[in-house]
């Protein structure tokens, strides 16, 4: 599916051990302009183990499509975050709710959504959509581009960003961060683009993308506290 090889850039540069213990991130979420939700993230590492979770929950009337809950867990390694589980579900329908079970010492990633079960080859450094923003922390962007192999719990794809811009301020209510700008340059990919916090672990502060239904959705820092 991908034609362009570059040499995997999601190396340890600072090591687990510089990384934080905790993190505390709040966002606000608009589409196309409008408020839309807020969502919450909280990281925890201890004993060589992490859990994450994101929660979004809709502002007015999109309240009504119910609760967003992203997890992950897994093993904290000298290459950074190695998932073992994650989850989503939306709302309170058991029925919505979708899994992803790595098994890094067979080597395969066993999805399931809607009760039916994909068994895909599990790849070195693949992440979640929770806990992919995270790997950063451990192994911060070295060179110009990083391709990561990332799983929704439905399919398995490698992502390619490259680095637009070095050193972009952006204001939040958060406060002001210099930032890493990154594009999706990913043959066929959407228009997502990530701002990632150079003085803060290079956790995102801006992330702007498209959504299915054609808008634009944009997910800004409110509140960080790490730890």
């Amino acid at each position: 599916m991908y034609r362009l090889w570059i040499t995997l850039l999601l190396l340890c540069a600072t090591g687990a051990h510089a990384a934080p213990q905790q993190v505390s991130a709040v966002y606000h979420l608009s589409r196309n302009g409008q408020s839309f939700a807020n969502v919450t993230e909280t990281f925890r590492q201890e004993g060589g183990h992490y859990k994450l979770e994101s929660i979004t929950k809709g502002i007015g009337v999109y309240a009504l499509l119910g609760v967003r809950r992203l997890a992950s867990e897994g093993e904290v390694t000298p290459e950074g975050l190695r998932p073992t589980h994650f989850e989503q579900q939306q709302g309170d329908d058991s029925k919505r709710l979708i899994t992803a079970d790595f098994d890094w010492a067979a080597g395969t990633l066993t999805m399931t959504a809607k009760g039916k079960v994909k068994t895909e080859t599990l790849l070195p450094g693949t992440q979640d959509i929770a806990s992919y923003a995270y790997q950063f922390m451990f192994a911060p962007p070295q060179g110009d581009q990083v391709e990561i192999p990332v799983t929704t719990g439905k399919k398995l794809r490698t992502y390619l960003y490259r680095i637009e811009a070095r050193a972009v301020p952006v204001e939040t209510a958060a406060g002001s961060y210099r930032t890493l700008h990154f594009v999706n340059a990913t043959e066929g990919g959407d228009d997502k683009q990530l701002w990632l916090g150079v003085e803060v672990h290079y956790i995102p502060v801006r992330i702007v993308m498209p959504d299915e239904n054609g808008g634009t959705l944009e997910q800004v820092l409110t509140s960080l506290r790490v730890e």
